[in-house]
C-alpha cells in the first residue's frame, strides 16, 4: 500500500491555467479549504480534513469540490501515523472538468421543499421514518456527480427527503460505487436502492435487498422479545430475524 510520498502532486504551478482559474473561481468554504489545500500541498487525505479542519466526514468535502466540476483522482494510502487505509486526493486531468457542474448545486428554496413534503410526507425515504421537516432535507436521487443540475424541479420524482444519518449512508454508498467514480451512467442510478428506493434492483451495483423496519409504542416489546432470543441463540438480531423468515413459503 502506498503512502502520501508515493504519490505525484498537483501543486497550482503543477496545473493548467483553466483548471487553476476554476479552482479560484470556487468560494463555498468547505470546497475551497478542499482546494486551496491541495493547491499549497498537492495533495489533501481525510485525515487532514479531519484533524486539521474539523470535518467529520471528509468525503462531503470532496463531493462539494466535485460537484464544483473540478476533476479529483482518489488514491488509497496507509496513513503514516494511525497505519491505517485512507483516502487522498489530488487534481485530475484537464479534460475531465465537467463543465455542466460549474458553480455547484442550485440551492433549493422553502416553497420547494414544502411541495415534496406534500408529496411524500414528512418521513425519510430510506427508512420511512416520520420526522419533524426541519430534519429532512432535499436530495437528487441520482446523485450530482453522475447528473449534475440536469434534474427538473418540475419532476418531483426526481428528487427524495431523507434525514442526516441517511444522507450518511447514501453518500458513502455512492462514493465508493464504480458508477459514481468511473461509468456514470444515469440508468443505472435509476435502477439503484440509493435513488428508488420503492424500486430497484441493485445497491450501488451489488445484488442486494434492503428493509428498514422499526417499533413503536406497545411494539417495542415485540422487539424487546425478539433481542432476547437472538441473545439467547448467540446471534446478531438482523441474522436472528432472517433465520425467522426462512421459513415464510415462497410466492411463487
Amino acid at each position: 500500500m502506498k503512502t502520501v510520498d508515493d504519490i505525484s502532486l498537483t501543486r497550482a504551478q503543477d496545473i493548467a491555467q483553466e483548471l487553476l482559474s476554476l479552482c479560484e473561481s470556487v468560494t463555498a468554504k468547505r470546497a475551497k479549504t478542499v482546494i486551496d489545500h491541495i493547491l499549497k500541498n498537492g495533495i489533501i487525505t481525510n485525515e487532514d480534513l479531519s484533524q486539521q479542519y474539523g470535518y467529520d466526514h471528509p468525503p462531503r468535502a470532496i463531493r462539494d469540490v466535485r460537484e464544483n466540476g473540478i476533476p479529483l483522482i482518489t488514491h488509497k494510502v496507509t496513513s503514516k501515523t494511525t497505519g491505517r487505509k485512507i483516502g487522498a486526493y489530488t487534481f485530475d486531468d484537464l479534460s475531465k472538468i465537467s463543465k455542466g457542474r460549474i458553480g455547484g448545486r442550485v440551492a433549493f428554496s422553502k416553497q420547494f421543499k414544502d411541495v415534496l413534503l406534500k408529496k411524500y410526507g414528512s418521513k425519510d425515504a430510506f427508512t420511512a421514518t416520520e420526522l419533524k421537516s426541519r430534519y429532512l432535507q432535499i436530495d437528487h436521487r441520482i446523485p450530482y456527480e453522475v447528473a449534475g443540475n440536469e434534474a427538473d424541479t418540475n419532476d418531483l420524482s426526481e428528487f427524495m427527503l431523507i434525514d442526516a444519518s441517511s444522507q450518511r449512508a447514501k453518500s458513502w454508498s455512492c462514493e465508493n460505487c464504480k458508477n459514481l467514480n468511473e461509468i456514470r451512467d444515469k440508468e443505472l442510478c435509476k435502477t439503484c436502492f440509493w435513488a428508488y428506493p420503492e424500486n430497484y434492483t441493485h445497491v450501488a451495483l451489488e445484488q442486494e435487498r434492503r428493509i428498514a423496519l422499526s417499533w413503536r409504542g406497545d411494539e417495542v416489546k415485540i422487539f424487546d422479545n425478539i433481542s432476547k432470543n437472538a441473545e439467547r441463540q448467540d446471534m446478531k438480531i438482523q441474522n436472528y430475524i432472517k433465520e425467522i423468515l426462512k421459513d415464510v413459503p415462497s410466492g411463487e
